[in-house]
């Protein structure tokens, strides 16, 4: 599975920004999908989720009730849209992909086996 992860700019606090992972290779039914950011000098952290399934969606306490993550299985691509922006969201954005994850490993970079390049969010204060 190739990633391609895309829609990073530099926005302002409170505004949104809507990420995008596109797939190829094989399609993401039945793959978890997550996303994970680094800021400067920080160690990578997750920030969402979706399951295998794709019912299940689950999210860092930093970006709940803020950012949601949605499929789009025509297109083979997962969001993740991100609203009220916070300069602490500044980072580099990557989407992983895994079709072994199981719910209670959503949240660690190792449980999944594909990685996309990163797109940079910059929010100003």
């Amino acid at each position: 599975v190739q990633l391609q992860a895309s829609g990073g700019g530099v926005v302002q606090a409170g505004e949104s920004l809507r990420l995008s992972c596109a797939a190829s290779g094989r399609t993401l039914r039945g793959v978890a999908v997550g996303w994970f950011r680094q800021a400067p000098g920080k160690e990578r952290e997750f920030v969402a989720a979706s399951s295998r399934t794709g019912s299940g969606t689950y999210f860092s306490n930093s970006v709940k009730g803020r950012f949601t993550i949605s499929r789009d299985n025509g297109k083979n691509t997962v969001y993740l849209q991100m609203n009220l922006l916070k300069p602490e969201d500044t980072a580099v954005y990557y989407c992983a992909a895994g079709s072994s994850v199981i719910t209670s490993s959503l949240g660690m970079e190792s449980a999944y086996a594909y990685w996309g390049q990163g797109t940079l969010v910059t929010v100003s204060s």
